[in-house]
């Protein structure tokens, strides 16, 4: 189940990119915050009085990172491949797992990434747009402050309550910069249905997978899987949009992926992770 998530999640960032010369990255963001918000707001069908202001707070400020991490990775995505625009952005929860283990050893786990990264340079740091890597470490650094969001935003709102309130507040952000980018080709019929398509593949099926997966994996197991993100996405990249890799690329991406298994186990080792399955909602997918 987390492995097709993960391809689901790849394979509509593919689709994605192939709608980049019709909307634009920031016209995805808002076509894919868009529909998520809609499906989420009907499945969870969030309440929205009983709260205080400190819990509308954390929802709005969950809902703007949304917005910044989803638009960043679009950002990045555009200039970089799919492969190598996941990996960096794994760096965020990954030195956010070394921080939170508060063990020397993990500092180990976060010298193999930086190796892997410069590995990622293998086929020349030209084939690497630097604005593309700024969005892409963007992105990684959004998704370190989502995690901490959705934590805090999951112990003042029930169920997927803060998470479709999260996601309308999102989809309102990104729809102006969505618009001033795409126009009028947001309407367009097929470029709806294609949206759609994006925020189902990319949301809507991973995020119940890992639901149900939950059920049956330790958390600690579930955040192995989850690692294996970027050799998805490079595999991804491959097969749908022709983005070679070279040796030397491919292997930091391996060194990352190893990086964030290790401080994945470092962390529940600090934690007690225990080995039974849980019911807590997954963070949000990769964008």
């Amino acid at each position: 189940m987390v492995v097709a998530g993960l391809v689901c999640q790849e394979v509509g960032a593919s689709l994605a990119v192939l709608l980049f010369p019709a909307v634009g990255p920031l016209g995805i963001v808002s076509l894919r915050l868009g529909f998520s918000a809609i499906l989420l707001v009907l499945i969870a069908r969030p309440r929205v009085r009983g709260y205080g202001r400190a819990a509308w707070r954390s929802v709005i400020g969950f809902g703007l990172v949304l917005a910044l991490m989803n638009g960043l990775f679009y950002l990045a995505l555009e200039r970089l491949p799919l492969g190598v625009t996941v990996t960096i952005e794994v760096l965020g929860p990954l030195v956010l797992s070394v921080v939170a283990a508060r063990r020397a050893s993990a500092w180990l786990w976060a010298g193999l990434a930086l190796v892997g990264v410069i590995a990622l340079a293998g086929g020349g740091w030209d084939r690497l747009d630097p604005l593309g890597v700024l969005f892409a470490l963007g992105a990684a650094s959004s998704w370190a402050f989502y995690i901490l969001a959705s934590a805090g935003v999951g112990r003042q709102f029930p169920r997927l309550d803060g998470l479709a309130l999260a996601m309308v507040i999102g989809a309102v952000v990104a729809l102006p910069w969505g618009l001033i980018a795409a126009g009028g080709a947001l309407l367009r019929v097929d470029l709806l249905a294609l949206g759609a398509a994006v925020a189902v593949l990319s949301s809507t099926i991973p995020y119940a997978l890992e639901l149900l997966a939950l059920r049956r994996l330790a958390a600690s197991a579930f955040a192995i899987l989850m690692s294996l993100a970027p050799a998805t996405a490079t595999l991804a990249g491959w097969l749908l949009l022709g983005q070679d890799m070279t040796w030397l690329e491919i292997v930091g991406i391996a060194l990352v992926i190893a990086a964030s298994m290790g401080a994945v186990r470092t962390a529940s080792v600090r934690t007690g992770t225990v080995a039974e399955g849980t019911d807590a909602a997954p963070a949000e997918p990769l964008p």
